[in-house]
Order: C-alpha cells, then sequence, then structure tokens
C-alpha cells in the first residue's frame, strides 16, 4: 500500500472532519498534478516554529511524539508540493504570527496557552467565514471554497496535518494500534483496559 492510500483510509479511521484542500491534496499526493509553488518556502527558525507546534498537538510520552516520527518534514513537504497557494499563504501567516510572538522563547506552558487562544480564534474564524467542513467520502464544495477571502486556517492545516504525517508513520500506527495484516472475519471485539485499538490497513 503506497502512502496515498495510507492517508485516505487513516483520514477515514479517525473519523475527523477533513477540510477540502486537505482532501485535495490527498488526491494529488504522488500524481502528477502537484501544484509546486517556489515562493513556498520556510526558515530555519519556522520550521522549528512547526516542529514545536506538531508535537505540541502529539506529544512524545511513553510513546514516539511527532518529531519522533518526521511529521514536521512531512508539513512543510505536503503544504510546498500538494496545496494550493490560498493554503500556503495561510499557513504562512500563521507561522509568522507565532513568529512575531517570540513563540519559541515562550515557556511551554506560555506556548500551550497561545495554541489554546489561536484555536479558539480559528474556530471562531471559521464560523464567521460560514466554511462547510466535510468528511471524508462527502461531497466536496470545491467551487465554495474558491470563492473564500483565504485559505484555511494555519491551526486547521497544521493539525490536521501532523494527525496524517503522525498516523500514516510506521512509529506512529505501532504507538497507537495493534496491526493485524490477516485479520479473518470481522467481529465484535472487548478490548481490555489500555489496550491498542486494531488497525487493518
Amino acid at each position: 500500500m503506497n502512502r496515498r492510500d495510507a492517508i485516505s483510509r487513516v483520514a477515514l479511521m479517525l473519523g475527523a472532519a477533513i477540510s477540502t484542500p486537505t482532501l485535495m491534496a490527498m488526491e494529488s499526493a504522488g500524481s502528477n498534478t502537484k501544484f509546486l509553488n517556489a515562493a513556498f518556502q520556510l526558515t530555519d527558525s519556522q520550521r522549528s516554529i512547526v516542529a514545536e507546534v506538531a508535537e505540541h498537538i502529539i506529544p512524545k510520552t511513553s510513546t514516539v511524539g511527532a518529531k519522533d516520527v518526521g511529521v514536521p518534514a512531512f508539513i512543510e513537504l505536503m503544504m510546498k508540493d500538494c496545496y494550493k497557494p490560498l493554503e500556503q499563504n495561510s499557513f504562512v501567516d500563521g507561522v509568522k504570527m507565532l513568529e512575531s510572538k517570540n513563540f519559541l522563547s515562550q515557556s511551554k506552558a506560555d506556548q500551550v496557552a497561545t495554541l489554546t487562544k489561536l484555536e479558539a480564534d480559528t474556530n471562531e474564524e471559521m464560523k464567521a467565514r460560514n466554511v462547510k467542513q466535510v468528511k471524508v467520502g462527502d461531497n466536496v464544495d470545491a467551487e465554495a471554497m474558491e470563492k473564500a477571502a483565504k485559505g484555511v486556517p494555519f491551526w486547521r492545516l497544521v493539525k490536521e496535518l501532523t494527525l496524517l504525517g503522525y498516523f500514516t508513520s510506521e512509529g506512529g500506527v505501532n504507538a497507537s494500534f495493534v496491526y493485524e495484516p490477516v485479520p479473518g472475519k470481522f467481529m465484535a471485539t472487548k478490548l481490555k483496559p489500555g489496550q491498542k485499538a486494531y488497525a487493518y490497513l
């Protein structure tokens, strides 16, 4: 199975609402129809900010975190190769906003507070724009998204790509699921306390 198929299946498995640009990016990943915007470029400082944000979303505990499985590099690659300028600009604006707040110099607690406020602001912004959120398998209203004044907000993009990057990595899957390559018949299974869910990819 290639990573494109894995991303689509993991997105469905997570049951999370996925934005239209991310769905489109998943469709274009691995194909010849990449958007390729040479203008999209992150500085080393901005890469560090993306890495810290991803690590806050999925931190290292008794299992690997976002940094451990290469999520920051995955995010940058996906943004550069698979997203349109509208989302790329939105992403860079979000990183620059955190850069202006000296995010990397903040304490861990202050970083969490900054990201918590960013998430709340993003939720309000999404409501204000009345952007319809769709799930994998629903009809994607690409035309409506094209009419939006701005691309999907930075927080929404970085959160989605962190989840996709983590749960399509070997380390992320092994840390979160019990892999059964030959599951046999599907049947209801009661998990023991603390037992990992099964992943049939």
